[in-house]
């Protein structure tokens, strides 16, 4: 008996030793870890990744996409790739919401890697995996920081168009909304400064910041914290009606690099959208993180790749739950 202990005991050590401890996320009904593909689909990580290279080649933009559309994922029902279902007669998708709709894009990416992954391995890896992989990707791809993506969530059997349209913060939002969204969730205000960095990439469209170019607080009167010449550069491509779809780089300095320059900007009255500028004017705490930030590039990598995580790890489906889809844009019948 005593011998049958120690061997029990031994191997709950060897099984220790071998967990993937630091990189692991608690969900209910089940832990993320990185390896979780290792022996069912070993080629998964390797697939994604030369999908979305080839994708981010071809057009730069591609790489805020892909972010862009895992951060819209996670903040409604969790990382469950709800945001990719189309409507269909019992499910209303969240691509019609009103920060999802005319703008989330990247779905042709993320259908193609699915594809790839069906011939190699069938059924076996999520499309909530597959954005997790893609956003960590596309920041490396763009120059930033790379980290340990925990794998294991599986795909949701519905979406939720109210959760999208009240979870998501808004560029407009006042920073108290914006932090309430985000503590929601499980973030804080380190998280908040930290992923809002992801705006280093990408583009906003006139719609998502006019009225900081003409009517700020309702008065008629722009808002005074945006550097005025660079106001009036936005003016010129940003009217007061019609061209709510022209794009503007969130990050003029280095439009194309992932890096600290987004904070720099800031600094200089130069943040594009309102929720990018307030990051600065209305908290001490966020102050302070974005003069850190804008400081040391390497201190905001290295929080990025935190924070990346810990928003990975939102409500995640495992074990049971959900399942695993045949294609991203429908569940399985």
């Amino acid at each position: 008996m005593a011998q049958l202990i120690s061997v029990v005991l031994a191997l709950g050590l060897v099984f220790l030793a071998f967990s993937p401890i630091c990189f692991c996320g608690k969900t209910t009904g089940g832990y993320l870890y990185p390896q979780f593909y290792d022996r069912s689909c070993p080629k998964a990580r390797e697939i994604v990744h030369s999908i979305v290279a080839k994708a981010v080649a071809k057009e730069a933009r591609m790489a805020a996409s892909l972010l862009r559309l895992h951060f819209h994922d996670c903040f409604v029902k969790g990382c469950d790739a709800s945001v990719l279902l189309d409507s269909t007669g019992s499910i209303v998708s969240e691509k019609g919401s009103n920060p999802n709709r005319n703008s989330l894009r990247g779905f042709e990416v993320i259908d193609e890697i699915k594809s790839a992954l069906e011939k190699e391995c069938p059924q076996t890896v999520s499309c909530a995996d597959i954005m997790a992989l893609s956003a960590r990707d596309s920041t490396v791809l763009t120059g930033g920081p790379s980290w340990e993506v925990p794998l294991g969530r599986r795909d949701a059997r519905g979406a939720s168009l109210s959760g999208s349209n009240s979870n998501i913060p808004a560029p407009n939002n006042t920073f108290q909304t914006i932090l309430t969204k985000f503590k929601l969730k499980g973030l804080n205000v380190v998280d908040l400064v930290a992923l809002s960095g992801s705006h280093t990439i990408g583009n906003a469209r006139c719609t998502s910041f006019r009225q900081r170019l003409y009517n700020q607080s309702g008065n008629g009167k722009p808002d005074y914290s945006l550097q005025q010449s660079f106001a009036a550069q936005l003016r010129t491509r940003c009217p007061r009606s019609g061209g709510d779809q022209n794009l503007f780089l969130l990050d003029f300095a280095s439009p194309k690099k992932f890096d600290n320059s987004y904070f720099k900007n800031i600094l200089a009255s130069k943040g594009l959208l309102s929720s990018d500028q307030v990051l600065l004017t209305k908290n001490e705490a966020s102050m302070e993180l974005v003069k850190k930030y804008a400081e040391s590039n390497e201190l905001f990598f290295e929080q990025f790749s935190k924070s990346m995580v810990k928003m990975g790890n939102i409500s995640p489906l495992t074990g049971s739950r959900g399942e695993i889809r045949k294609g991203c844009r429908k569940i399985n019948s």
